[in-house]
């Protein structure tokens, strides 16, 4: 199994900036594409962006030149900065890993955009 601990939310104003962290631990073999996701109350979890082993990443187009995603392999963590934050970008954030053994989420992490 692969245990990850996430760390970063919190509450911050309209504009603000935030970074969240994921570390993974326990039976690693070698993490594949790592991500986030989040899940706003009465919506669906929807992807925000991950990253391929080789640093290749993809975005949500409402977070595109806001959010940066990165990712250290040395230390199987991944981040997620996220700058100009907007009320609409509340909501739990979870961390999530693939390997050959499945893939891994993270219990979450709140984040609250408001004045």
């Amino acid at each position: 199994q692969v245990q990850l601990v996430e760390s970063g939310g919190g509450l911050v104003q309209p504009g603000g900036s935030l970074r969240l962290s994921c570390g993974a631990s326990g039976s690693i073999i070698g993490l594949g594409t790592m991500g986030w996701y989040r899940q706003a109350p009465g919506k669906e979890r929807e992807l925000v962006a991950d990253i391929t082993r080789s640093g290749s990443t993809d975005y949500a187009d409402s977070v595109k030149g806001r959010f940066t995603i990165s990712r250290d392999n040395a230390k199987n963590t991944v981040y997620l900065q996220m700058n100009s934050l907007k009320p609409e970008d509340t909501a739990v954030y979870y961390c999530n890993v693939r390997q050959l053994t499945g893939a891994y989420w993270g219990q979450g992490t709140q984040v609250t955009v408001s004045s």
